[in-house]
């Protein structure tokens, strides 16, 4: 039986499910490199062990097919009742045995393809809700999913880092961050600037700003909150020509 291809023909969307499914197999391959007993460890999310990470990545594929399914079908189905719903889904996740929590991942991931897949070219457009309250169309689960995989693949504490994540994905990631503190309010006085690039981000109207640079990978690992991930190699800050002793911690971003 021949393989059955996404109904999706928009060019970019297509690309972007690509990034997204490649995401998974990065995922699952850091997964794969732990013991069951490594599993146990901690993770680089504080409070939280690798088990945390790999349950929540889990279940995040099947809230985000839950918005899938809304989108194809009109009949609302939210990725979480509350968001203290989730966190106990959290919780009881890290607790399945070393099988269960990997098929968890497994399954949720081939689920939520399945889902993407089987969505027509129109319904892409049709909106839905975020956990956060944010209405979006069905296309920005694709999005949603991406970023979910790439960064927490990192928070395994297993090797990866921000330098193994698709500079597109990055770009993405660090627009996104900065636009939620422009939002807020909290990036004054703060300016992030990628070396080697045109990207600047932050208070650019700002008289004296704190200017963090460094390469793609540093300054999103910097702005997502991961200044344990590899040190931030060639991450610098600086208020006009003086280099500041320390790199600020980056405003919140979720």
């Amino acid at each position: 039986m021949a393989a059955r291809h996404d109904l999706a023909t928009d060019p970019g969307l297509q690309e972007a499910l690509l990034q997204a499914r490649r995401g998974t197999a990065f995922f699952a391959r850091k997964l794969n490199e732990l013991s069951d007993g490594e599993l146990d460890g901690g993770s680089l999310l504080p409070g939280w062990t690798r088990r945390h990470v790999v349950a929540h990545v889990g279940y995040n594929a099947r809230a985000i097919a839950r918005l899938v399914e809304w989108a194809a079908t009109g009949v609302e189905t939210p990725m979480y009742p509350s968001v203290a719903v989730r966190d106990h889904e959290i919780s009881f996740g890290a607790t399945l045995s070393p099988i269960a929590l990997r098929n968890l991942f497994d399954h949720s991931a081939v689920h939520l393809s399945v889902e993407w897949r089987d969505l027509p070219d129109q319904d892409w457009a049709n909106e839905v809700k975020t956990i956060q309250g944010r209405t979006v169309p069905a296309s920005e689960t694709v999005w949603m999913r991406t970023r979910e995989l790439w960064i927490h693949a990192v928070d395994l504490g297993n090797g990866a880092s921000f330098a193994d994540i698709p500079a597109p994905v990055l770009a993405r990631l660090l627009r996104d961050i900065t636009s939620a503190w422009h939002a807020r309010g909290t990036d004054a006085g703060l300016l992030v600037r990628v070396t080697g690039t045109d990207l600047v981000f932050g208070d650019t109207a700002a008289q004296d700003p704190v200017t963090v640079s460094g390469p793609l990978a540093g300054v999103a690992a910097w702005a997502a909150g991961r200044t344990a991930e590899a040190g931030l190699p060639g991450v610098t800050a600086a208020r006009g020509v003086n280099v500041l002793p320390n790199i600020p911690a980056a405003p919140k971003w979720i």
